[in-house]
């Protein structure tokens, strides 16, 4: 499998300035006639941003694997359609080598567990020093020791690398963001990316509390950029791809700046109790029917 991987300098930006200039170089977006099956760049010497080919799924997921002193974070495994091992373990291999080192723990997280960010996880589950977290809200809240779900915000230590854990169900009831006290990155996952933010109609309010709850934590802490789990949206603001789009030609850039946190912050309120669609520039929120009620058992 051909793997890519593009290393750019990049220096922090401040929060107001953080829409100025797109972080990573052009991701691959299906154009062209062949592109490789993932694509990895580097934010900094310890954290690593990797996008699955539009031409393996439609979906064309964003994954992170961040380093730590004591162990790494692989968030997210991809939608299927190809392998997402021989990617990661040659970033992993890469690291070890630049710091000397024989080996590190891996974490297996997700931002949550629709299929698209964990049909990766069976290529994990036997990898030595891994462990992979479950996909329910439970297993979530077990493994980073959220005794309060979804109210509290936990940190999960990579060692002298800390990161914050904040529970925003409401798009799927296991999702997470994360924040990286090290860069000030907000890992949103779909909760906030360039695209349709869906969530079920009847799954509303708690959506709304997760956009609450993740403005709380991060309106004093400086957020540089929010990296999320998806593009698409075109460069032309307010205008979005065709759902299952094969291609994504003028693509938006992946990183948001942190008023567009605030701004689906202000327009989530606005709707008061009744969610419709409202198009931005940069997202555009896409409530979705309720979720079907579970099937009552037999007899």
């Amino acid at each position: 499998m051909k793997l890519a991987i593009v290393v750019a300098t990049l220096v922090l930006a401040l929060p107001g300035l953080a829409a100025a200039k797109p972080l990573f170089q052009p991701w691959i977006d299906g154009t062209a006639a062949a592109e490789p099956q993932m694509q990895v760049q580097r934010y900094d010497a310890d954290t690593y941003v990797v996008r699955q080919s539009v031409k393996t799924n439609f979906e064309a997921p964003f994954l992170y694997l961040l380093f730590g002193k004591d162990r790494a974070l692989l968030l997210d495994t991809g939608a299927g359609g190809l392998q997402v091992r021989p990617t990661i373990d040659g970033v992993v291999a890469d690291w070890l080598k630049a710091h000397h080192r024989s080996s590190i723990p891996l974490v297996v997280a997700h931002s949550h567990s629709h299929g698209d960010h964990r049909m990766g996880d069976e290529e994990f589950k036997d990898r030595p020093d891994t462990v992979v977290v479950g996909w329910t809200a439970p297993e979530v809240a077990t493994f980073f020791r959220i005794a309060d779900w979804p109210n509290q915000i936990v940190k999960f230590d990579l060692g002298g690398r800390a990161l914050d854990i904040i529970p925003t169900p409401g798009h799927h009831p296991s999702h997470i963001m994360v924040f990286d006290e090290r860069t000030r990155l907000l890992l949103s996952g779909d909760s906030l990316y360039p695209g349709r933010l869906y969530f079920p109609k009847d799954q509303f309010a708690a959506y709304r509390d997760s956009v609450d709850r993740a403005v709380a934590f991060t309106r004093d802490r400086h957020v540089s950029h929010i990296l999320g789990a998806h593009i698409e949206m075109t460069a032309t603001p307010g205008k979005d791809f065709a759902d299952a789009a094969p291609t994504h030609p003028d693509e938006r850039a992946l990183d948001l700046p942190y008023a567009d946190l605030l701004a689906l912050q202000a327009a989530v309120h606005r709707m008061g109790e009744t969610p419709g669609k409202d198009v931005h520039d940069d997202f555009i929120v896409f409530p979705l029917p309720p979720r079907p009620a579970p099937p009552k058992p037999a007899g």
